[in-house]
């Protein structure tokens, strides 16, 4: 039934992309963020809903090209060039075989990134878009903080299966990246029993953080948490919910989850933990032979721990699967340059952001778009944070982020400095009367 259900949504409404690209960014982040075909058990499973769904937006896409508006900044400079880099350092990588595949998926999440630049063209756009996002992801917040307090955290919550954020520390991250806007939504929606939905489910995604048991996603939250103090208008009452919430959050989660938090000062003597140290010192490594272009996609192999860092073998101590960072996932895949424009890319996300909030902090009209840019830099924090002890370098939503930030501050130039009208040389004189 779920199956037919996810089959009957979506090419219910993939005849509405071809005429409506924004509609095709929508329906492919539900599918993206949410994964709802995991969450049957038949034929909608495996099937390429995501390809399908991005063929036609594109096809929509060049179909109403006379429609967009087409624009510049320098951050989609930064982020061409980022696609650029990763391209080089596949070429020149150490399994091409292995690469290639993950090069192609990567490309097609950049593609649609690209897309949604020039399809969300104004704010109920951008607002449509958040929901989604937020209804998307947040679903397993919600559904993972019920699981939390009704078992008393004996199991670790979990994400979509066969997805980026599949994992308890993947989801934690998720999570704590869309929490502060979660609390976006509220301050600008005026429905009275919608903001107290927003307000329980706000509860319940961050129980349902503590819930991943992800030792990442608890410093992730926990920076967040002070910076949605800074960044909001309404400090007094924050301070107080955490004040009041801390307690309840701390004596809810079972001894297991204190022990495992505890382990983030005692981290030498756990396991996990130096299994991180460890992939992190054999990018490094990999960098430092490799400084260019790094090993490329799929380079973490035992052949290359043995090269690199053979004194782990010997241990018996190396990993084989994953950084366990954002930043050495970077690093040891695309070399120093890699790393420094991915680097890039953060400080222009910062930037955009600032450049939002001072162009909006003197006018209630823009009061979204401040709002919006202050709530998108507190979840940036958290996957700054949290992102130190994950491989999620690729993943779509710190893009998505990007991408609306640049959007939303195009649509304020744009207000403020409106195109002058073209005076035809005929009626110059009547124009200069009226």
């Amino acid at each position: 039934m779920r199956d037919l259900l996810i089959f009957l949504i979506v090419f219910g409404l993939l005849p509405y992309v071809f005429k409506r690209p924004h509609w095709g960014i929508y329906l492919w982040s539900w599918i993206g963020y949410m994964n709802p075909h995991r969450l049957g058990w038949s034929f909608a499973f495996y099937f390429p809903f995501a390809q399908i769904i991005g063929l036609v937006t594109l096809i929509s896409f060049f179909a109403s090209s006379k429609k967009l508006k087409f624009f510049w900044s320098p951050t989609m400079g930064w982020l061409i060039l980022f696609n650029i880099w990763m391209l080089v350092s596949t070429i020149f990588a150490m399994y091409p075989e292995e690469a290639w595949p993950q090069w192609e998926k990567i490309i097609k999440i950049q593609l649609v990134i690209f897309l949604t630049l020039f399809a969300l063209v104004d704010r109920e756009k951008i607002h449509i878009f958040i929901w989604i996002i937020v209804i998307s992801i947040g679903f397993y917040g919600v559904k993972g903080g019920i699981f939390t307090l009704t078992t008393g955290g004996s199991s670790h919550v979990l994400g979509p299966r066969g997805g980026f954020i599949a994992g308890n520390t993947e989801i934690g991250l998720a999570l704590v990246m869309i929490l502060p806007l979660v609390w976006y939504l509220y301050l600008h929606t005026q429905n009275r029993w919608l903001r107290s939905g927003l307000i329980l489910s706000m509860l319940l995604i961050a129980v349902g953080i503590l819930g991943t048991q992800s030792r990442g996603a608890f410093l992730a939250i926990s920076a967040v948490s002070v910076f949605l103090w800074l960044k909001s208008s309404r400090k007094m009452a924050i301070f107080v919910a955490l004040l009041l919430l801390s307690p309840f959050f701390y004596m809810v989660m079972p001894q297991s989850w204190h022990d495992r938090m505890a382990t983030i000062q005692d981290y030498e003597q756990d396991g996990s933990a130096m299994s991180r140290l460890k992939a992190w010192e054999f990018g490094y490594a990999m960098a430092l032979d490799r400084p260019f272009t790094g090993g490329g996609f799929e380079s973490h192999s035992v052949e290359n721990y043995e090269r690199y860092v053979p004194h782990q073998i010997e241990q018996g101590v190396a990993t084989f699967h994953d950084y366990h960072s954002i930043y050495f996932e970077i690093l040891a895949e695309h070399g120093f340059v890699g790393l420094f424009i991915f680097l890039m890319l953060f400080v222009q996300y910062w930037r955009t952001a600032n450049k939002i909030i001072k162009i909006s902090k003197n006018t209630d009209q823009n009061k979204w778009a401040l709002d919006l840019a202050a709530m998108l830099q507190v979840s940036f924090i958290g996957y700054a944070v949290g992102g130190a002890f994950l491989g999620l370098a690729y993943f779509d939503l710190f893009y998505h982020y990007l991408a609306v930030l640049v959007i939303t501050l195009r649509i304020l130039e744009e207000k403020n400095n409106p195109i002058p009208l073209t005076v035809p040389a005929a009626k110059k004189h009547e124009a200069h009367v009226y």
